[in-house]
């Protein structure tokens, strides 16, 4: 117990010491990438940017996902980091697009870039960003994980930034930095507008793609005394903990042993799936719902 509430207030430091690391640099980050001239910079900015609104949400609901549920949100708090992941998407589309018109208007009218500038902040970049990583690299929690993966990310991009700006140092050319502005915009679109999908699904109740509706009302219908089912709905809270809920009618139910009996089969065919919260209605033979 003790180990387990231990591990959760370092959870919430590594988190706390990511998101002050990045805030910060990209303050300086965004600065620096006007003073170098380089708008490979200012869209590695606005990544971390969006990696430091990501943080920052994920700290605070670092805290906030410990909360139990009450009469105001019977679920708990877990739900609240969609809302997280869905400003964070949109920050990093609003500032892709800056940047991508910024990056044009500069393949049109090419300006030169700073590279000893640019190698300064190269290394800058991949030290915070690296060391940032590296303190939640151990991270156990889902939350934890995706945020190391993102720092990851930054570090990748950075050393790009370095690669580009060594290569500017021995042969000017004013494309080359727009270039990879565009390069590195068009990875980071990619990929938010794919968390982006998936967290509108979510946010749609839509059914996981882990699980088939399908399969679990064949092998309800497959235990004794179920004649049939419906009204069968599954969703998720923030794409980890599902919910599950369904309706059973009934057959050839002679005594509540019988009842009892199909209900420990229902929960045992359902225990693989390990669903946070599970709403079985059963109803007799010459029983109706209402909402068939």
């Amino acid at each position: 117990m003790g180990h387990n509430h231990s591990h959760e207030n370092e959870s919430g430091k590594n988190l706390r010491t990511a998101f002050l690391l990045n805030i910060c640099f990209t303050i300086f980050e965004i600065i620096g990438g006007f003073y170098v001239n380089s708008v490979a910079i200012i869209s590695d900015a606005v990544h971390d940017l969006g990696d430091s609104i990501s943080l920052g949400i994920s700290w605070y609901l670092d805290k906030k996902s410990k909360q139990v549920g009450n009469k105001k949100f019977s679920f708990g708090y877990k739900r609240f980091s969609l809302l997280g992941a869905l400003i964070n998407s949109l920050v990093l589309i609003g500032g892709s697009v800056y940047v991508i018109y910024e990056a044009i208007n500069r393949l049109i009218e090419p300006e030169l870039s700073d590279a000893n500038g640019m190698i300064v902040f190269a290394i800058i970049g991949v030290s915070v960003n690296g060391y940032a990583s590296w303190k939640l690299s151990g991270a156990k929690t889902l939350n934890e994980k995706v945020v190391s993966w993102h720092l990851l990310e930054d570090v990748l991009g950075w050393a790009a930034v370095l690669v580009v700006a060594i290569i500017l140092k021995f042969k000017q050319t004013p494309y080359l930095d727009p270039a990879l502005s565009l390069f590195i915009t068009a990875y980071i679109l990619f990929n938010v507008v794919k968390r982006l999908k998936e967290t509108l699904v979510i946010f749609l109740q839509g059914v996981p793609d882990d699980i088939s509706i399908d399969k679990i009302e064949i092998a309800l219908i497959a235990i004794e005394n179920v004649d049939s089912i419906h009204h069968t709905h599954i969703w998720s809270q923030e794409g980890e903990s599902h919910v599950f809920s369904t309706h059973l009618k009934l057959k050839n139910i002679q005594n509540l042993n019988e009842l009892l009996k199909l209900k420990k089969a229902v929960k045992e065919s359902l225990k693989e799936y390990h669903f946070d919260h599970c709403t079985v209605e059963t109803e007799l033979d010459k029983e109706s719902c209402g909402i068939e």
